[in-house]
């Protein structure tokens, strides 16, 4: 079975590790070089909290399990930190949301305990527990976070060494040819064509493109802003998630910042300097739980689109529009992709459908069509 993926972001990567494992014949399609979208700005959280309802929580804690499980087939897995997460609400009106996940995440076996400030210092000497309000505080030992760059180049070379998949990187795919209703063949802006029985689409935020016979499906997808200091003398190892905002080390001394507020301020995903008023908000909140920043500027400011398929659940499944042509697009993917690829290549390699899948199938977004149509021909 030849099978064409489009996009070596982490799910593609993930779906092309997984169909060549299976026994296809895999092609990576890229439109810029591997991991160079959306997955190399990303805040890279594993994680299921907050994740309603059931199906999509259970979905994150599968791709949670799948990320441990890639150490049987690596040995190590250098992209990944299970550090932790340490979570904290500061604003009264935020507080009955914060305590009633809590408690439907323990209902549920996810792995949350409450901790108290002193230990909170103990474990993170840098935080400045003074700037923490009176409500309590969570930890989530389970919680990690990847490096998307690294885990997409260990896959692929992995998926080329071990199986024979090729990857094309500066490959950007303008048309899905059919025959007869099926897929065919996939082409690229250069002319280039390539022998498909399947197309798997992993294009993120550009999933809603029409690529020649293939249709995509409708995204909400937002902006993200991350900013990202210099090295610096800090030990601080857990994740830290405080109201609106998410501070983690990033390596090599740096750490990451986001804040939902300031991702707001942004209509498209336009280059901010590291003087911006964006960048100058991110450093004001973290200065606040990591004092020892205050001398310190931000090194880089980075902005992506974020994919969220328009109901904002994962899509991942056979598209109704051609036979061959399967979807895998989710804002989730550094936290499922592991398992999301697994389960594609059971379903388009072995013929194995995913019942877990079934709340998240393209259809979805193709009733209202079916059903104007069957309206009309009446």
């Amino acid at each position: 079975m030849k099978i064409v993926v489009i996009g070596s972001g982490i799910v593609g990567s993930s779906v092309a590790y997984e169909c060549a494992k299976a026994g296809a014949q895999v092609t990576v399609l890229e439109a810029g070089r591997v991991a160079g979208a959306t997955s190399s700005i990303s805040f890279a959280w594993t994680n299921a909290t907050t994740k309603f309802p059931r199906p999509y929580y259970d979905l994150n804690v599968a791709g949670m399990r799948a990320h441990l499980e890639l150490r049987r087939d690596f040995g190590i897995t250098p992209w990944f930190s299970q550090t932790g997460s340490v979570e904290w609400r500061n604003q009264p009106e935020d507080q009955a949301a914060y305590l009633e996940n809590f408690r439907l995440m323990k209902e549920w076996g996810y792995g949350v305990d409450w901790i108290s400030r002193a230990t909170l210092a103990e474990m993170e000497p840098d935080v400045n527990v003074a700037a923490i309000g009176d409500g309590p505080i969570s930890y989530f030992p389970e919680e990690g976070w990847i490096d998307p760059a690294l885990y997409c180049a260990w896959l692929l070379r992995a998926a080329k060494a071990r199986w024979g998949a090729e990857v094309h990187e500066h490959a950007r795919v303008n048309a899905i040819e059919t025959v007869g209703g099926k897929v065919h063949r996939v082409r690229t802006v250069d002319g280039t064509s390539f022998a498909a029985d399947r197309v798997i689409n992993c294009t993120g935020g550009w999933a809603d493109t029409v690529l020649g016979d293939a249709h995509g499906i409708p995204l909400a997808s937002n902006i993200g802003v991350l900013g990202f200091t210099p090295p610096v003398a800090l030990t601080l190892r857990s994740q830290l998630h405080a109201d609106d905002m998410d501070i983690r080390p990033d390596g090599a001394g740096r750490i990451m910042i986001h804040k939902i507020s300031v991702d707001s301020t942004m209509k498209a995903p336009d280059p901010l300097a590291t003087d911006s008023v964006q960048a100058q908000a991110l450093m004001a909140a973290v200065r606040e739980v990591l004092p020892a920043l205050e001398a310190v500027e931000l090194e880089a400011v980075r902005t992506t689109v974020r994919p969220f398929p328009a109901d904002g659940y994962t899509c991942a499944g056979a598209m109704p529009d051609i036979s061959g042509h399967y979807m895998a697009v989710t804002h989730s993917g550094v936290t499922i992709a592991p398992y999301l690829g697994r389960a594609v290549a059971d379903e388009v390699v072995r013929g194995e459908i995913h019942a877990d899948l079934e709340t998240f199938r393209p259809e979805r977004f193709f009733q209202h069509r079916s059903a104007q149509a069957e309206t009309t021909e009446a």
